[in-house]
Order: structure tokens, then C-alpha cells, then sequence
């Protein structure tokens, strides 16, 4: 694979990662399989991997950390903390106190004496990002990490960041982790501009839409989409939903425009986000062995400009077309007494 450089860091990666939250508890519980998915990828000439501390409550990271005995530093290995991680209030989140924490556990499990890109899972309203900037600025100076990068980051937030960085002192977030997908494109609106302006790497996740954008899911299909991963996330995959019907009937024009340009929907998906510029890799995340090499196989696909005008036309740029999917939601959004005033101030003239 031709590799790509993250953001201005110098690491090459290649334009597929290895996505591991597949293997464990919440997908392949088989380590020993998962490991040989894990050295066919890396055989393939896939060289990053990004797990999170929160993949199976650890188990993840520790497939990952085995699998790379002897291997190790021929990897661009990536991990994340933000997600609780137990019952205490402080196993999770982004504050000081956590990551200086956590970081020797995900060290642990991984079997490895550095990171090289340690990731803000997702934001935290209650911490102030001089906190945690400065709290990874120091992992970096010990040596434990190499890059830092933050995850479905809202742009205003990847701005302050960078400010904050700048004025502060601090290392910045070389590279941001944002949901991209032909049915989630909201990151192409100001995520992806952002990232682009300040130098910063892309490592999309979920191009196939959870699934969606595999051919898994069809009109006539007799697929339950209410049990399983879908009960747990019904929002994403309820079909009574407005949204997700919809999905269905993009589904069946994007597996002609996939025939037309001669490959299957899912190496249609994964060519689509990996065409923008801004874009340096997308995780792929498979849970078996022949949804590895059925990826693998569509590592060459590259879609013309015709084509991509035919995906605009049913999936407009900058449109997520189901909310669920944009990744995380701002509490302004979702914790009524943020918009609105207090009950004695509501008469106030």
C-alpha cells in the first residue's frame, strides 16, 4: 500500500487502518483468530492499528498488544481513552487525573513501552482542554506517547484546541478521528475544512455506515434490523425510522452505481472517503477473516470523478443522513435545561 503521512508528523501510515474494536467481547471473541487477522492485515502491508481502551473493557488492547510480539515497531499502533472504564467517576473522561492513569494501563495491555498516537476518545464538557492538553503534553515529554490526536471532536473544538495549544504551550492534536461515511458526511461541512487548515492528519471511522454500506442490509432482505447490535443502537438501525428508511433506498442506487463502476458497494464505500483530500486513512474494522480479505480486496478501487458526481446526487455532500450516526452530540443538544432558563426567569420583561 502507498503510505501516507499523518498530518505533519512524519509517520507513514497506510490508507487502510486496522480497526480492532471487532476483536473480543463485542465481536470475535477468539484471540487466537483475532491474532491471525491481526498478521494478515499486517502481511497485506497494513501498518496502523487503532483500538481504544474501552473495546471490550481492555480485552481489545490486549489481543492487539499479543498479536504484536516481535512485530511491534513496524507498527503505527493507536489507542484511545475517554470511555468509563469501571464504576469509580474517574475511569473515564478527559481529565489529568484519568489519562496519567490510564495511559500505564492501555501501556500494559498493549505489551509496549510507547504509543505512537494517543487519542481524546471523544470530548468532555467538564474538563478544560488546558487540562488535558497538558496532561498529554507530558506523556509526550516522558516518552509513554509520540502523537496525540482527539476523536469525533465538533470543528469549534479542534479550533480551540489548536488556540489553546498555541497560547498555552502545549503539544497539539496532530490528527482528528471523525465519523465519514457516504451516509455520514457532516464532517465535510467544517471537520474536514478544519483539519485541512491546521495541518492536521484524518483517520475516519465507520466508512461503511455500521454495517449499512456492506450490501448486508437490502430491501429484500430478511435481516432483523431490530435485534443484536441493532437493539443496543436502535437509532441507527431501527427501519420504522424515517432516516434509516431512507438508507435502504440509497442502499439499492449505490449497488448499481457500485456495478457500473465495475466493484462491489463496500469497496465503493471505503474508496469514497479515502478520495478526500483531507482524508489520510479509514479504519476498517473487520470481525472474521473473510470480511478482512473481502476489505483487502478493494485496496486498489478508485473512483472516477463521474462516479463520485453519481454518489453527490442521492447522498449531498455535507448531509448526515441520520443524526445517530454523526457519532456524538453535543449536551446543548441533549440536556434540556441547558436551553432553557430557570423557571422563575422565564417571566422576566
Amino acid at each position: 500500500m502507498r503510505m501516507r503521512t499523518l498530518g505533519g508528523t512524519g509517520i507513514k501510515v497506510s490508507p487502510y487502518c486496522l480497526g480492532a474494536m471487532m476483536f473480543g467481547a463485542w465481536g470475535n471473541p477468539d484471540h487466537d483468530d483475532s491474532t491471525r487477522i491481526i498478521h494478515t492485515a499486517l502481511d497485506a502491508g497494513i501498518n496502523f492499528i487503532d483500538t481504544a481502551d474501552v473495546y471490550s473493557q481492555g480485552e481489545s488492547e490486549e489481543i492487539v498488544g499479543h498479536a504484536l510480539r516481535g512485530r511491534r515497531d513496524a507498527v503505527v499502533l493507536a489507542t484511545k481513552a475517554h470511555g468509563s472504564m469501571g464504576d469509580d467517576p474517574h475511569s473515564g473522561g478527559n481529565s489529568r487525573r484519568w489519562i496519567v492513569r490510564e495511559v500505564d494501563n492501555s501501556l500494559r495491555r498493549l505489551q509496549t513501552d510507547y504509543i505512537d498516537l494517543y487519542q481524546m476518545h471523544r470530548p468532555d464538557p467538564s474538563t478544560d482542554i488546558d487540562e488535558t492538553l497538558s496532561a498529554l503534553s507530558d506523556l509526550i515529554r516522558s516518552g509513554k506517547v509520540r502523537a496525540i490526536g482527539s476523536s469525533t471532536f465538533p470543528a469549534e473544538q479542534i479550533v480551540e484546541g489548536q488556540w489553546v495549544a498555541e497560547r498555552r504551550g502545549h503539544e497539539r492534536f496532530r490528527c482528528e478521528q471523525p465519523p465519514y461515511s457516504i451516509f455520514a458526511r457532516g464532517a465535510e461541512a467544517a471537520v474536514l475544512p478544519t483539519c485541512a487548515r491546521y495541518g492536521m492528519g484524518v483517520i475516519t471511522w465507520s466508512p461503511l455506515a455500521g454495517g449499512w454500506l456492506s450490501g448486508k442490509y437490502r430491501q429484500e432482505s430478511d435481516i432483523d434490523l431490530t435485534s443484536g447490535r441493532a437493539q443496543r443502537i436502535p437509532g441507527r438501525f431501527d427501519p420504522s425510522l424515517p432516516a434509516n428508511a431512507r438508507k435502504l433506498e440509497i442502499v439499492e442506487e449505490l449497488v448499481k452505481i457500485a456495478a457500473d463502476a465495475g466493484t462491489s458497494l463496500t469497496h465503493l464505500a471505503i474508496a469514497f472517503v479515502i478520495a478526500h483530500p483531507a482524508v489520510t486513512a479509514a479504519i476498517i474494522g473487520p470481525r472474521t477473516m473473510e470480511q478482512l480479505q473481502d476489505l483487502l480486496a478493494g485496496a486498489d478501487v478508485a473512483l472516477d470523478d463521474a462516479i463520485l458526481d453519481r454518489i453527490d446526487q442521492i447522498a449531498p455532500p455535507g448531509v448526515t443522513l441520520n443524526d445517530a450516526d454523526a457519532g456524538w452530540q453535543p449536551p446543548a443538544l441533549t440536556n434540556p435545561s441547558l436551553r432553557r432558563r430557570p423557571q422563575e426567569d422565564r417571566s422576566a420583561v
